[in-house]
C-alpha cells in the first residue's frame, strides 16, 4: 500500500475515533451502552443523557470537526499564496476583525446587546461584519498591489489597528463585560447550537468545496508568480478568490466559535509531513481530515479528568502548534532558508 493510502487510512480511522469519542466522553459520565442507545434512537431511562448527547456533544462534536477544516485549508491557502510557512487564518487581521466586532457589542454597548439569544446572534453579526470589513480592505491593496508580500505586510498592520481599538474598548468598559469578552475570546466549539448547525455546517462545505477548485492554480503559485502567468494563471484573480475563500472561511468560524489559535498554522505542516508532498490535489484535502482531527482531539483535551469543568480551547491548542512550528523553523535554519 502507498504511502498516501496508508496515511488517508489513518485519517479515516482517526477521525472517525475521535468523533466517537467527543460523543462518549465529557464532564458528565454517561455509560457507553446507554450512548448508544441514544445515538441509535432507543429510549433510556434518564431523559437528561439523551439531552446531553443530542443537544450538546453531538453539535459540539460537528462543530469542532467542520472548524477544524475549514481553518487548516484557509492556513494551506495563505501558505501557498504568501510562500510563508507562518502564514495563518488570523495573520492578514480577518480574526481580529471579528474580535473588534464582539468588543464593539460585548465592551461598548455595556451589555446591552449581548445579554440572552439575541446577543448571541448579535455577538455572530458582530463578528461577521468585523471579519468581512477587514476583508474588503485586504481585497482592495491586493487589487491595488501586486507584492503578496506588502499585502501581507499590510494584514499584520490592520490587525495591530483591530487589537488598538479594542484595547481602547477594554479601558472604558465595565468588569462583567470584560470578563465575558475573555471568555469569547478564549474559544469554544460548543456555541453552536443544534438550531444554528445546518447553517454553520452548509456554510462551512460551500466554502471548502470552493477551496476544492482552487487546487490547480495552488499548485502554479507553488512554481512562482511569473511562472504561473506564463501558465495562463491570472495572479491578481487568483489572489482575490484566495483572500476570499480563507476570509469567508475564517469569518464564520470566528463568528460561531471565537477566534481559534494555530490550528490554521499548524495542521498545513503536519499533514505534509505526513504526505511527503507539496502536491495541493493531496496535499488540500488531507490538510481538511487533519484539521478536523487535530480540532476533535483538542475539543476532548479540553474536558478536565475526573472534572467537571472545562479548559479554554485557546489553551490546548499551544501544545499542539507551538511543537510542531518549532519544529518547522528549526528544519529551516538547518537548511539553511
Amino acid at each position: 500500500m502507498s504511502r498516501r493510502r496508508i496515511v488517508f487510512v489513518g485519517f479515516a480511522i482517526a477521525l472517525t475515533s475521535l468523533f466517537l469519542c467527543n460523543l462518549f466522553y465529557g464532564t458528565v459520565s454517561i455509560p457507553a451502552r446507554a450512548v448508544m442507545d441514544i445515538l441509535l434512537g432507543r429510549e433510556i431511562e434518564r431523559t437528561v443523557w439523551a439531552s446531553i448527547v443530542t443537544q450538546s456533544r453531538l453539535p459540539q462534536a460537528t462543530t469542532a470537526l467542520l472548524a477544524g477544516s475549514a481553518l487548516a485549508v484557509s492556513g494551506l491557502m495563505l501558505q501557498t499564496l504568501f510562500r510563508n510557512p507562518l502564514a495563518g487564518p488570523s495573520i492578514l487581521g480577518i480574526s481580529s476583525g471579528a474580535n473588534l466586532g464582539v468588543a464593539v457589542v460585548m465592551l461598548y454597548s455595556g451589555g446591552m446587546l449581548w445579554q440572552g439569544f439575541s446577543g448571541h446572534i448579535s455577538v455572530i453579526l458582530a463578528a461577521f461584519t468585523g471579519a468581512f470589513a477587514i476583508l474588503l480592505l485586504i481585497l482592495y491593496f491586493s487589487i491595488r498591489i501586486r507584492s503578496s508580500e506588502i499585502v501581507l505586510i499590510l494584514g499584520i498592520i490592520i490587525g495591530y489597528l483591530a487589537s488598538a481599538g479594542i484595547s481602547i474598548l477594554n479601558s472604558m468598559a465595565a468588569s462583567d463585560n470584560i470578563r465575558a469578552y475573555v471568555l469569547w475570546g478564549m474559544g469554544s466549539f460548543a456555541d453552536v447550537h443544534n438550531t444554528e448547525l445546518p447553517f454553520f455546517s452548509a456554510s462551512i462545505l460551500a466554502g471548502l468545496f470552493f477551496s476544492l477548485l482552487l487546487i490547480k492554480p495552488l499548485n502554479s503559485l507553488l512554481l512562482g508568480d511569473n511562472y504561473a502567468a506564463n501558465l495562463g494563471v491570472n495572479i491578481i484573480n487568483i489572489r482575490i478568490y484566495i483572500l476570499v475563500v480563507t476570509g469567508y472561511l475564517t469569518a464564520i468560524v470566528t463568528a460561531y466559535c471565537g477566534p481559534i489559535t494555530f490550528i490554521g498554522l499548524v495542521v498545513p505542516h503536519i499533514a505534509r509531513m505526513l504526505l511527503g508532498t507539496s502536491n495541493r490535489k493531496t496535499l488540500l484535502p488531507s490538510t481538511i481530515l487533519a484539521g478536523a482531527i487535530v480540532a476533535l482531539f483538542c475539543n476532548m483535551m479540553t474536558v478536565i479528568p475526573f472534572g467537571k469543568s472545562l479548559l479554554p480551547l485557546n489553551a490546548i491548542t499551544p501544545f499542539i502548534g507551538a511543537p510542531v512550528i518549532i519544529y518547522v523553523i528549526m528544519g529551516r535554519k538547518r537548511l539553511g532558508n
